[in-house]
């Protein structure tokens, strides 16, 4: 597995101070994606295992970060290795919210066959799930592209077995954006 890029610092992936993983590979191809670089792949360097230590020690360094946000590419198509590196954040770092982006939507990953897909997702607190629809872009919707795309709290909604929308007060910019999200489901 290769990684095409790393912020040691974001306020733009999620809430809080977080650091930003990019797993290199998509085949989602969405039309409009802004980050085609990450499908490959090939793209950006082997995510070794010394790499990947190397960046848990920079994170647990770093007193003001709140947690982590794995994107992409979509990392969901390299379940396996993103677990592995997952657990390790959670023995080194347990009290590390992590987050995650897909192409994916909730359902498609909790039904799921694809070796690793359930497991990965069950190792993260937050989703953001599905493509990137081109023609739902909006620019001012945090954490997301395009109005299609959900907020979700991985395990209130496994507890639920529904998607269970994240609702903190400062993750949308106002009510408009809840009720847009909350029809889509």
């Amino acid at each position: 597995m290769n990684i095409c890029g790393y912020i040691p610092e974001s306020v733009n992936e999620g809430d809080g101070l977080r650091a930003v993983v990019f797993i290199s590979g998509c085949r989602h191809g969405c039309s409009g994606c802004f980050s085609r670089h990450t499908w490959s792949f090939q793209a950006g360097e082997r995510f070794t295992d010394k790499l990947q230590q190397q960046l848990i020690d920079e994170m647990m360094q770093n007193p003001l970060l709140d947690g982590l946000t794995i994107a992409g590419g979509d990392p969901f198509f390299s379940a396996i290795e993103v677990s592995g590196f997952v657990q390790q954040v959670r023995q080194q770092i347990p009290d590390f919210s992590i987050w995650i982006y897909s192409g994916y939507t909730w359902e498609q990953l909790i039904q799921s066959s694809v070796e690793g897909e359930v497991s990965l997702l069950h190792l993260c607190d937050v989703l953001i799930d599905g493509r990137f629809i081109e023609q739902q872009r909006d620019v001012s919707l945090r954490y997301r592209g395009s109005r299609n795309q959900r907020i979700i709290d991985i395990q209130q909604s496994i507890i639920q077995n529904k998607p269970v929308l994240c609702q903190s007060s400062d993750m949308y910019d106002n009510n408009a954006d809840i009720n847009a999200m909350t029809t889509l489901t």
